[in-house]
Order: structure tokens, then C-alpha cells, then sequence
């Protein structure tokens, strides 16, 4: 799930799913996930060009700073009591988040106004799909900004979206020239439903194995156990059925994504986007 470079570790950033078709491994059929969240396929590449790295950044560790002021606030500062907290934690220091800056966001999150959550369901150019979590302490003001976001740049707000997409657990690991049938075997022997090549920040070559959320953390354990390196787990949504795009509409969507990600409230956004053939 997606947006521009700051949300590309949070919801974007994937070159390309490890299959395009049915492959056989060990005589099952195995197939290629969907794209999970933002870009998670060819056209992210397309859009990722045209964000500069630093500020996307500097807005990607603002917003992990934002979720875990939100985390301490419903389930308390330490993380051994604090799943959610303890999920933010493994994954900023996987994107080399310095440990000041994490402190600080713990600390400060009795400070911090009180914020919650917002998914909204949206329609982009072409019809694709978005699902935009927000962390707001003003609804009202964050409704009216990602609504007028969206008509300005040919998108809606609408409902029935989220039946488009599936909550899953993500197990994030490293890529160590694990060839993709090799991957697929990995996924298969720890328990994982899927498999999906991506790129992080940095534009390293990453994996992250799909399987159902009360699952992440025993295909986590296998990995390992199969020799595999994790950086970290997450609950991501994924799209169950894509809206395929042409030139243009990926254009107008990487705008649309751009324009999203750039609003401070905006935390993540995820779509159903895949570029045609």
C-alpha cells in the first residue's frame, strides 16, 4: 500500500512483482501477488523520479514521527507492551531513522495534541483506487483538504473502495541475491501466501513476504530460521483487483499521489494503479 518518495517506504516503491503469471514450484501453482499499495509495480518508477530525495525524507520521518506519537498515546511508551509501538520502531530503524529522532517522538507524545486516525476511500484518474490514511487532530479541516486535493486533480472521494483491497501482514527482508524462484520456495516453506520484489528508499532490492496478519509473526520466525534476513513487520493493505492505466492516467496519477503525499496530515496512501501493457 501508497504518493511520492515520502511515502515510498511506507506505501510505495516496488520495481515489479516477483511473478506475472502462474509458476510452478515444486509442482504447485504459485501466483503473483498483487501489487501491494502505492506503486507497487512498474509505474512507480515513473513517478519516483521526479521527487527529491532529501525532502522526501525529511516528510517520511515526520510521518513515522506523527504514527508513533499516535501509538504511545493508545498503548503507552514501551514497546514490549506496545505491539503497534514496538512495529514502528523495528521499521524506522530499518530505514536508518536516527535513534534521537524516535526517542524524541516517544517522548513527546504526552505533549503532542491528541490525533486519530482517518481512512478515506477515494477515485483517481482512470479509475483506479485509493485508500488515504490520515492522522489528524481536526477532521473537518483534513476532509475538506484531501477533498478539494482530489477534485483538483481528478480524483473524488467515494465508497466501496476498501472492497477493493485486503489487509495483510507484511514481513520485510532482505533480497541477498535470492534468485525469484528461490523466493517463491521461501515463501511456500514459511507459510507466506505470496512474495513481492520491491525497492526501499535507497532503491535496494528488498522483499516482503505477504501472509495473513496473525501469521507475521511465525512466517517472520521461519524465515529467519530458513537463513533468510527480516528487517521488520507491518500490516499493509493490498489491491485484489487492478485498475490497469495508460501513459497519461499514470501521469495524472502520480500527480494526484504527489499532491496527497505533500499534505502534512496524509500519512499513507495505497492504490490499485498498474500500468498496461
Amino acid at each position: 500500500m501508497s504518493a511520492g518518495a515520502a511515502l515510498r517506504v511506507l506505501v510505495s516503491g516496488c520495481a515489479r512483482t516477483l511473478a506475472t503469471e502462474v509458476l510452478w514450484v515444486r509442482g504447485r501453482a504459485f501466483h503473483g501477488c498483487a501489487p501491494l499499495c502505492a506503486g507497487h509495480n512498474k509505474w512507480s518508477k515513473v513517478k519516483d523520479v521526479k521527487i527529491p530525495k532529501d525532502a522526501a525524507r525529511a516528510r517520511m520521518i515526520a510521518k513515522y514521527a506523527m504514527m508513533i506519537r499516535v501509538a504511545v498515546k493508545e498503548g503507552g511508551p514501551n514497546p514490549e507492551f506496545n505491539v503497534a509501538l514496538a512495529q514502528l520502531i523495528e521499521q524506522c530503524k530499518s530505514k536508518s531513522l536516527p535513534k534521537a529522532t524516535i526517542d524524541a517522538a516517544i517522548k513527546g507524545a504526552e505533549k503532542a495534541k491528541a490525533g486519530a486516525q482517518y481512512l478515506y476511500e477515494a477515485r483517481g484518474p482512470g479509475g483506479c483506487l485509493l485508500l488515504i490514511e490520515v492522522l489528524t487532530d481536526n477532521n473537518t479541516r483534513s476532509h475538506n483538504e484531501i477533498k478539494h486535493i482530489l477534485m483538483k486533480n481528478g480524483g473524488v472521494l467515494c465508497d466501496g473502495a476498501l472492497h477493493n483491497f485486503d489487509r495483510k501482514g507484511i514481513v520485510v527482508a532482505s533480497r541477498d541475491g535470492i534468485s525469484s524462484e528461490r523466493a517463491l520456495e521461501l515463501a511456500i516453506e514459511s507459510g507466506a501466501e505470496d512474495v513481492l520484489e520491491t525497492e526501499d528508499e535507497e532503491a535496494k532490492l528488498i522483499l516482503q513476504f505477504v501472509c495473513d496478519m496473525s501469521s507475521t509473526k511465525a512466517v517472520r520466525t521461519e524465515l529467519e530460521a530458513l537463513g533468510v534476513h527480516t528487517h521488520s513487520t507491518g500490516i499493509e493493505y493490498i489491491s485484489n483487483s487492478h485498475t490497469p492505466l495508460g501513459q497519461d492516467q499514470l501521469e495524472a496519477s502520480t500527480v494526484l499521489l504527489e499532491a496527497l503525499s505533500d499534505y502534512p496530515d496524509v500519512v499513507r496512501v495505497w492504490d490499485n494503479i498498474q500500468a498496461q501493457e
